[in-house]
């Protein structure tokens, strides 16, 4: 199996949501969850809002039974991974599907797709959760 067809099973059992359709919802409780690189972070800015999670712990953090999870999330939380450019946040997704979270997806294009459709950013470079 290659990467690409770990890439396209991932994405098969995904809702993936544009950044319009992510930005409309925050205001119903949706968590962004950031898992790009600090340089790109402090580089390009966030998503207002957004939970920092280094890839390295992201499965402690979203598994909604974990003793290390975010606060508040639980198994029907709505949760959208941003990365750079829609690809890495697709694993991600899935991972976290498969841990329990229904509602999972990522975002199309990613961060830089958020940013181009000309949504609020804020300067970059927020701690990643501990």
């Amino acid at each position: 199996m290659s990467a690409e067809d770990l890439l396209e099973h991932a994405r098969a059992g995904l809702a993936r949501v544009t950044p319009e359709a992510a930005a409309r919802r925050l205001p119903t409780g949706a968590l962004i969850v950031d898992i790009r690189p600090h340089a790109n972070r402090l580089a390009e800015g966030e998503i207002p809002g957004s939970v920092v999670v280094e890839r390295i712990v992201l499965e402690w953090r979203l598994d909604p039974t974990g003793a290390h999870r975010l606060p508040g999330l639980t198994a029907d939380s709505d949760v959208i991974i941003v990365c750079n450019e829609g690809y890495a946040s697709s694993l991600a997704a899935a991972d976290a599907q498969r841990l329990g979270l229904t509602r999972a997806t990522d975002l199309i294009g990613g961060f830089r797709a958020w940013k181009a459709a000309g949504l609020p950013v804020t300067p970059g470079g927020t701690p990643a959760v501990p």
